[in-house]
């Protein structure tokens, strides 16, 4: 498998917005991302390991966080290619998030097949986990194209990225064990710039800026711009997993009411009802419940608090001043366009 790097949002034939980004090149780089998962040393271990979670992660999704780190990197004028190991690990943390995440909330799908601990058993898949957040660091470490210097400045990254998520897990997970009610808004805002806005936007941004020999200020422009739309990123998947389409999800359709999240969505309408239409919310979200009509009362109640109208104008807002910021801190290019796109097919994917 090849992708020139060389050409990389710099041919004639570059992607015209960021969806198109995607669609050209996700398959690619899936290749290249699981090509850093190795065979076992006995043909048990790929039975049991390796096969399954290359199997995983061949359903991967778009890709979309190797291939912003490789759009960060071109913006601030390095070589892409150098970026490919960094870019690995971030997808394999990705990878290892999902099935560790899917055993703590009970997930039943994930991107339209049966969750990985449902086939493999709860054993294995945290096994399966415990290797892909290995392949984090391990891919970097082994990289020849980076310098000493430069591997110490990634790993940092990476590491202060797991810590993030972590704690942004636990307040997830640990907020509905509890059955949490209290939570405001600006709770959920630290909870999922933790868990979602440094992984899937700010390192990967920031990453992809220092291998690329950025300045400071383009490191920085990059990471606040992954912060803001990274989080615009994980409202509007709150959003569509409460009003998309149930296929457009690709995991079970409503599933963070069953669960009982405590998405911005239903914390703003806890904030702002009264009554006997709180007290319902509240029963629905403990009870999880997979009936649709109680789910779709549920949503109901949170549309007539206009909370699903707060936190669509919340995103949009987000990303309309993060592209704004990055404008005034990162010269033109291909790449700069390609990434203020981004932005909106982050909270349009709705639409």
């Amino acid at each position: 498998m090849s992708l020139d790097f060389s050409e990389l949002l710099t041919s004639g034939e570059k992607p015209q917005d960021f969806e198109e980004y995607l669609d050209r090149y996700a398959v690619h780089v899936g290749e290249l991302v699981n090509g850093f998962i190795p065979h076992g040393t006995h043909e048990d271990m790929d039975f049991y390991l390796y096969g399954p979670l290359r199997k995983f992660s061949d359903n991967g999704g778009k890709r979309h966080r190797p291939l912003i780190c490789f759009a960060a990197c071109i913006a601030v004028g390095g070589d892409a290619s150098r970026a490919i190991s960094a870019a690995a690990a971030i997808e394999h943390f990705h990878t290892a998030a999902l099935i560790h995440d899917d055993i703590a909330d009970e997930a039943e799908l994930r991107r339209g097949e049966p969750c990985l601990y449902l086939t493999e058993g709860i054993g294995a898949a945290i096994n399966m986990g415990d290797l892909g957040l290995q392949l984090v660091n391990g891919t970097v470490v082994k990289d020849p194209n980076l310098d000493d210097a430069t591997k110490v400045r990634v790993l940092t990254e990476l590491i202060d990225m797991t810590r993030r998520t972590i704690e942004g897990q636990a307040l997830d997970i640990g907020w509905a064990r509890d059955g949490r009610y209290d939570i405001t808004p600006e709770d959920y805002l630290v909870m999922a710039t933790c868990k979602t806005a440094h992984y899937s936007g700010a390192v990967p941004l920031a990453i992809g800026a220092i291998i690329g020999g950025g300045t400071e200020t383009e490191i920085e422009g990059l990471r606040n711009y992954g912060l803001d739309t990274g989080l615009a990123f994980q409202i509007q998947d709150d959003l569509l997993n409460l009003v998309g389409k149930s296929e457009s999800t690709k995991k079970g359709f409503r599933d963070d009411i069953t669960e009982g999240k405590r998405t911005l969505v239903v914390v703003h309408a806890l904030q702002n009802l009264e009554g006997a239409d709180r007290a319902r919310l509240v029963q629905i979200l403990s009870s999880h419940t997979d009936s649709p009509a109680e789910l779709e009362e549920a949503v109901a109640i949170m549309d007539k608090s206009g909370s699903i109208d707060y936190a669509r104008n919340y995103a949009e807002n987000l990303t309309s001043i993060a592209k704004n910021r990055l404008i005034d801190m990162i010269g033109p290019s291909p790449a700069r366009d390609l990434l203020i796109s981004m932005a909106d097919w982050f909270v349009n994917r709705l639409k």
